[in-house]
């Protein structure tokens, strides 16, 4: 291991820096490629394995686009606001602040150990007002367009931590800290309007080079429905409800209605005689996450209101219950009951002894068993009986639309972005609140609204910052009276959602960022992150995007043009790492036994790079084995370079062998690279180093072709280990960088063999293996093999009734 290491390491990451080997070259961007990692949260106090997995892969990819020419921008950064270091605060008194800088410093010296070609000119954090203070400003222009708005809306509460928890802090709906029962409770927030882009975040889907499992996961989030939303009125009341339905043609089968536990109407509706049993039923459903309410399998459960709904379509009278099976937050939070064709109201009538009527039936009138969820012919529905589904659908929506019942209607399972958060460590919302002008925004000019740094954020019911007097006391901006400002701090996803564009534009101290060059330097060209983003993080940058586009700041509608997920890796016992379980790898161990280069081919070559897998060190150990090997092969062939031992000028076999495997070889790692599959491009660098051993062991080598061979091999293997390759570059005499070399192109014509090696069997097993000129036919080919004397001995006195031939592999004789 004489020149790799941490010592080598540091040589080369100092010259990279020193000689600004990766600056990124602003003036030439017609090959500009954007390449960008989802940037760290600094919760710890260093990176872990998987940091590693996700950067030093993708920094490989990079290395080989720079080389086929590409101007490569790949910059780095902390998402640094957030619950992480609000909770350490808590738990530790070490104010969130200082931490946070702590650890990006320990970070970032960590991030530079791995050698890769971060622009850290170009480095965003998070938390530092000279970035939140554009986060403010997105704030304020969402605000102006009508696309962020302020409402009452239910939140999680802890009643012994008496606070609001964010969904992170809610596990199995307890409480994260004290393990409460969380329940729901309705505080005004504030949102911003991401439903307005509910279709065009739909369809411009299939544009995009993403996973197909997370565009399915963003189509089900988004959840576009055509349907109706039909009128329903209240019994002796003039209070009416709305439904929407993908089923208007099933109206004449409502036997009753569903309404959620926290809608608004259910206090008015409920009558004195079931008011106790509708109240404890609120209380139990808001101590249950959605997920839970929504479950299939749940037994479904209920109340009655006491109170009737009139059928639109037919005059009927039908009971209304509540049921946590329905959400307020979804739809209009009122469901028509269908139980005949729907398998929940199908449950939750047979459990309740409600009416169930069939109004759907097959095509060919055999009544199906019930429920019956098909489309079909509609029966028992008075004038529409006989009529399709589909013309149902269209008759019965006119018929309530002469009496203003219904409308045609597109819904979405997506929900209007909650911004807000009860929390300190974060971005403060740059809003005051006036008596005489109400809701008044900060003026772009008075941008940041600072966080405060002596703030008590010890959580006791209220918000930190509405703690702080001398934070919440300022001034209105309209009339110059007393104003309070807003105690609320903007969700960490909003940082997140428009930091790409900052990255180009990064010392803009006039704007968050300059149109004319984040509209060339974007979209970014290849994005790498988890799948755990797939409907938040990366749904709320395609609106940001789609919302800057319209407000005239960007050209483009989609942030992130090809997208690719790294897998996850896990601890040595197959359990994902955490510090509770004693599994977590920490990767300076392994650098400063086996330098940078080896901790990350051991990553690409004993991972698939979009699954990942349990650690081993077996596995590194093994890689480390493989880069000692390389490093003998090349100190022998150098050698051989230098003193020109055994020199010949010719380009015999011998040379075609090795010129096989050198084109395999650049065509296999240049194809599987560009793929992100670098567990085979690496298998590809050594099957040609065992050609480089098999030829160094012949009498007479041809020093110049080996030279060109050992040239293409170090290019090869230059993205995998940049530090040991940018050694042995330096030991041939090169005096330049190596990511200034031209990336090698394959030549077809040297991967047609003279000579193939192919494999004899006899009836199935095989007997001999032997070289035949690659352009024989398949008689010649027969005619040889049967000629083999090995072959010979083996089918002597047996009669050869076949001979297949698959031409270039094998021969198989089948004998009796």
């Amino acid at each position: 291991m004489a020149n790799y290491g941490t010592k080598t390491d540091k040589k080369w990451q100092e010259k990279w820096e020193n000689d600004q080997t990766y600056k990124f070259d602003s003036s030439k961007l017609d090959k500009k490629l954007y390449t960008l990692e989802m940037f760290s949260y600094p919760s710890g106090a260093q990176l872990h394995a998987g940091h590693w997995f996700n950067y030093g892969p993708v920094d490989s990819w990079a290395r080989l686009k720079r080389m086929q020419g590409y101007n490569v921008f790949q910059p780095m950064g902390f998402d640094a606001f957030g619950l992480p270091a609000e909770n350490y605060a808590i738990k530790t008194g070490i104010h969130p602040q200082d931490s946070t800088l702590k650890n990006i410093e320990t970070m970032e010296k960590q991030l530079k150990a791995m050698g890769a070609m971060f622009n850290w000119e170009s480095e965003v954090v998070t938390c530092l007002p000279d970035y939140y203070k554009w986060t403010q400003w997105l704030f304020l222009k969402l605000l102006e367009k009508g696309l962020a708005y302020r409402k009452n809306a239910p939140v999680n509460w802890c009643p012994s931590c008496n606070t609001v928890l964010a969904n992170e802090q809610v596990l199995d709906g307890v409480c994260e800290r004290c393990e409460t029962e969380v329940i729901k409770k309705d505080l005004t927030q504030w949102f911003f309007k991401i439903t307005d882009y509910g279709d065009e975040l739909l369809e411009k889907l299939d544009t995009l080079d993403w996973p197909e499992k997370t565009k399915s996961m963003q189509k089900h989030w988004i959840g576009r429905s055509t349907g109706a939303e039909v009128t329903f009125k209240v019994k002796d009341s003039d209070i009416t409800f709305g439904v929407f339905t993908t089923r208007v043609d099933t109206l004449n089968g409502v036997t009753y209605v569903v309404l959620a536990p926290e809608n608004k109407l259910v206090d008015n509706l409920t009558t004195p005689e079931h008011k106790n049993e509708v109240e404890e039923y609120k209380l139990v459903s808001s101590k249950q996450t959605e997920i839970e309410r929504q479950s299939i399998s749940k037994e479904k459960t209920g109340v009655f209101t006491g109170s009737y709904a009139i059928n639109p379509i037919n005059g009927k009278e039908v009971p209304i219950w509540i049921s946590d099976y329905v959400l307020a937050t979804y739809g209009t939070g009122c469901v028509m009951a269908v139980p005949a064709h729907d398998e929940r109201d199908f449950a939750f009538a047979t459990k309740f002894n409600l009416p169930i009527e069939r109004v759907i039936t097959d095509r060919k009138g055999t009544n199906p068993e019930l429920p019956y969820c098909e489309h079909g012919v509609l029966v028992n529905s008075g004038e529409f009986d006989g009529l399709s589904t589909a013309d149902a659908k269209v008759k019965i929506v006119q018929s309530l639309e002469k009496d203003n019942l219904g409308k045609e209607k597109v819904n979405y399972r997506l929900r209007d972005w909650l911004v807000s958060r009860q929390r300190y460590w974060g971005a403060p919302i740059p809003v005051v609140y006036c008596e005489k002008c109400g809701i008044v925004p900060v003026p772009e000019k008075d941008l940041p609204v600072l966080l405060p740094y002596d703030v008590e954020f010890t959580p006791d019911g209220k918000s930190p910052l509405g703690k702080s007097e001398e934070f919440m006391n300022t001034t209105c901006p309209h009339c110059g009276g007393h104003a309070r400002r807003e105690a609320d701090t903007l969700d960490t996803f909003v940082c997140s959602s428009w930091y790409y564009l900052r990255y180009a534009d990064n010392k803009n101290t006039d704007a968050p960022f300059d149109p004319e060059i984040i509209n060339k330097m974007l979209p970014v060209d290849k994005y790498v992150g988890g799948p755990e983003h797939a409907c938040m993080h990366l749904l709320y940058a395609r609106f940001i995007t789609k919302a800057l586009r319209d407000m005239g700041y960007l050209k483009f509608d989609e942030p992130f043009l090809s997208l690719t997920h790294q897998g996850l890796i896990l601890g040595p016992d197959g359990l994902k790492m955490s510090k509770s379980k004693g599994n977590t790898i920490s990767p300076d161990d392994y650098i400063k036994e086996y330098g940078a280069d080896v901790f990350r081919m051991y990553l690409m070559f004993g991972f698939s790079y979009t699954e990942g897998g349990a650690w081993s060190d077996d596995g590194i150990k093994s890689i480390g084995r493989f880069v000692d090997k390389i490093e003998r092969t090349l100190d022998s062939a150098r050698s051989l370079i230098e003193h020109n031992d055994n020199d010949k000028t010719s380009i015999d076999a011998t040379e075609k062998e090795l010129n096989y495997w050198r084109h395999h070889t650049i065509k296999g790692v240049t194809e599987d690279t560009d793929k992100m599959q670098f567990n085979t491009a690496i298998a590809r660098l050594m099957e040609f180093v065992n050609a480089f051993t098999k030829y160094l062991q012949e009498d007479k080598k041809n020093s110049i072709f080996l030279k060109e061979s050992i040239i293409d091999f170090l290019k090869l293997l230059s993205p995998f280990a940049p530090h040991f390759t940018e050694e042995h570059w330096s030991l041939l005499g090169f005096n330049s960088t190596i990511f200034n070399e031209k990336w090698p192109e394959f030549n077809p014509q040297a991967l047609v063999k003279d000579e193939v090696e192919i494999a004899i069997q006899i009836n199935g097993k095989i007997k001999a293996k032997i070289n035949i000129p690659s352009n024989l036919n398949e008689d010649e080919i027969k005619k040889v093999s049967l000629e083999n004397q090995t072959i010979k001995e083996n089918t002597e006195g047996k009669n050869v009734l076949k001979v297949i031939v698959i031409k270039g592999r094998l021969v198989n004789i089948v004998v009796k």
